[in-house]
């Protein structure tokens, strides 16, 4: 890890982001109080995140539950319909 005030990280910035690009840590201070923190990007994923079970996979089972009618409320609400109730209001 490095640490570096802002001042000598402004005129060597470029030098910084290589150490950076390496692998390395650098912290930016303030009068030599840490403030901020340059970090290496995680590479990108190759593979896709495993997500869990899905009804592609041996042994997935949806439940009988799945087919059955959502409650009126429930409904409206993924709809965009649901009524925010008011509490406290005179009606």
């Amino acid at each position: 890890m490095i640490q570096v005030n802002v001042h000598e990280i402004k005129a060597k910035l470029s030098g910084y982001l290589a150490a950076v690009a390496r692998g390395e840590r650098v912290v930016i201070a303030r009068r030599n109080v840490p403030v901020a923190e340059l970090i290496p990007i995680a590479p990108p994923r190759t593979v896709p995140r495993p997500l869990g079970q899905g009804p592609r996979e041996e042994g997935y089972e949806l439940p009988d539950a799945f087919w059955e009618p959502l409650p009126d409320g429930l409904a409206a609400a993924f709809n965009g319909l649901a009524q925010t109730p008011t509490t406290g209001q005179a009606q």
